[in-house]
């Protein structure tokens, strides 16, 4: 019994690395640590531990994206810029409003006739 937790274990903390390694990519990670998808969600769903370090890893291919955003905006990149400051410039004032606009017109003849 105690192999086998080790030997669990062991292939718990190959998958993590491999999600690391792959920025997330459940999929290849599997692939990549010899063990199928279904194992994979049996695990989220059993192991509390497990589930925390793959919601941990959620957040890397975010950073990554936005590290390569920052160096666009580093460029000068115009559209990066624009992009970053309506998404994270909220706050002080960067928005598109939208004016939505509503008009109902009623003709007298139109409506005599449906009465």
């Amino acid at each position: 019994m105690r192999r086998t937790n080790t030997n669990l274990h062991a292939k718990k903390k190959q998958l993590i690395a491999a999600l690391k390694n792959t920025l997330g990519i459940v999929t290849t990670a599997c692939e990549q640590a010899g063990i199928s998808r279904k194992q994979y969600y049996i695990w989220i769903k059993d192991d509390e531990k497990f589930k925390a370090e793959v919601e941990a890893i959620e957040d890397i291919p975010i950073d990554f994206a936005e590290s390569k955003l920052h160096k666009q905006i580093e460029k000068g990149d115009t559209t990066a810029i624009i992009f970053y400051l309506k998404t994270k410039g909220k706050k002080r004032g960067y928005v598109e409003k939208q004016e939505i606009g509503h008009s109902l017109t009623l003709q007298i003849e139109e409506l005599d006739g449906k009465l």
